[in-house]
C-alpha cells in the first residue's frame, strides 16, 4: 500500500465512523487531520492503527527529524516541535487533556495529537478516566509519543490570562516548568523540549512567560542530572525574546 492508498483508507475509515461521505477530490492530509481532530476517544481496530502508523511515519520522514547536537545545556530551536527528537517534549494541553477538537487548528495541542496518531487521545482518555476530574493547572501527565520522534509527551495545563496578569498566573506558569523538569529527572531522561506554554490562546504575555521559563530552567539545572533543555519556539517574536534572555 502506497502513501496515497493509506491516506484514502484512513479517511474512508474515519468517515465511515461518522456515517459521512466526501468527494474523493477533497481527500488529502487536511481532511485526514480534520477528521482525527474531531474524533472522540473511542476504540479503533488494529488494522487502522497499523496503517496510520505507516502513514504518519512516512510523513515524519518527509518533514525530516531534527536532533539537536550541542553541548550546551540550554538550547533555543525554532521550528515544528513534532519534528524534534528529544527524550520528551512538552505539550501545552487543556484541562480535559484530550487534545484540541477544533479541526485543523494551528495550536501545539492539535499538532501533537495529529502527528502522534489517535492512540494519544485514547491514552489521555484512560488517564483522565482514572483520575476522575479535570487536570489542575501546573501539573504534568506523561504519555508515550507514539509516532512522534520523541519518546514521551509531557502534557501540562498552563494558566489562562483572561484579563490582567497576576502573581498567581506567574506562579502557576512556573509550576508548569518546574513540575515538567522534576518529572524528567524522576524518569532519568537526558533531554526535555519545552514549547511556549500558555502564550497562545491562553494569552499569557510572551515576554513575561519567557522570563519565567528561562529563570526556572536555569535555577533548576544547577542541581539536575538533565543534560539538555530545549526551548522550542515557532514564532519569530518568541525567537527574538528567548535569544535576548539567553544572552543575559
Amino acid at each position: 500500500m502506497n502513501q496515497k492508498e493509506r491516506e484514502e483508507y484512513l479517511i474512508d475509515h474515519l468517515l465511515m465512523e461518522r456515517h459521512q461521505k466526501a468527494d474523493k477530490k477533497d481527500y488529502g492530509f487536511d481532511l485526514y487531520r480534520a477528521l482525527v481532530n474531531v474524533r472522540k476517544p473511542v476504540p479503533i481496530d488494529e488494522e487502522y492503527l497499523e496503517i496510520e502508523d505507516e502513514y504518519l511515519q512516512e510523513l515524519l520522514q518527509k518533514k525530516k527529524i531534527v536532533e539537536i547536537k550541542s553541548d550546551q545545556r540550554i538550547v533555543l530551536w525554532q521550528g515544528d516541535i513534532t519534528r524534534l527528537k528529544a527524550d520528551a517534549i512538552v505539550n501545552a494541553a487543556n484541562e480535559q487533556m484530550l487534545g484540541c477538537f477544533v479541526a485543523n487548528h494551528h495550536c501545539i495541542d492539535n499538532a501533537v495529537h495529529t502527528f502522534a496518531g489517535v492512540r494519544l487521545r485514547l491514552t489521555c482518555e484512560e488517564l483522565m478516566k482514572k483520575q476522575g476530574y479535570l487536570e489542575p493547572v501546573g501539573q504534568v501527565k506523561v504519555t508515550p509519543a507514539y509516532n512522534l520522534p520523541s519518546q514521551y509527551v509531557f502534557h501540562t495545563v498552563g494558566p489562562v490570562v483572561s484579563s490582567a496578569l497576576t502573581k498567581r498566573h506567574e506562579e502557576l506558569l512556573r509550576m508548569c516548568y518546574l513540575n515538567c523538569l522534576k518529572k524528567a529527572d524522576e524518569m532519568h531522561l537526558d533531554s526535555l523540549a519545552f514549547c511556549c506554554i500558555s502564550t497562545g490562546v491562553f494569552r499569557f504575555p510572551h515576554e513575561k512567560a519567557a522570563v519565567i521559563a528561562v529563570d526556572t530552567v536555569r535555577k533548576y539545572l544547577s542541581s539536575s542530572q538533565l543534560k539538555q533543555v530545549i526551548f522550542n519556539v515557532f514564532k519569530e517574536e518568541d525567537r527574538e525574546i528567548y535569544e535576548k534572555l539567553l544572552k543575559e
